[in-house]
């Protein structure tokens, strides 16, 4: 079985491939700080949800990418 790094490393040989991971990575680097952030505080979705106002549903969104976040809600 290949590793995560290794699936990647050779899909990075193909160009069209690379192009559109790079292009996605940015949205990738702020999913992660969203969640890094939250779990290093050891919170739940539903205690960031009651601390932050946003909707829990919204923060489950944000965080598997099937939703951009404004930046009136990175700030909260």
């Amino acid at each position: 079985m290949k590793t995560f790094d290794e699936m990647l490393a050779k899909q990075m040989k193909d160009e069209e491939f690379k192009k559109e991971y790079e292009a996605i990575q940015p949205e990738m680097d702020v999913i992660r700080a969203i969640v890094d952030a939250r779990t290093s505080q050891n919170l739940t979705q539903k205690e960031l949800s009651e601390r932050t106002g946003i909707n829990q549903a919204d923060i489950s969104k944000l965080e598997n990418g099937t939703k951009n976040p404004s930046i009136n809600l990175l700030k909260r």
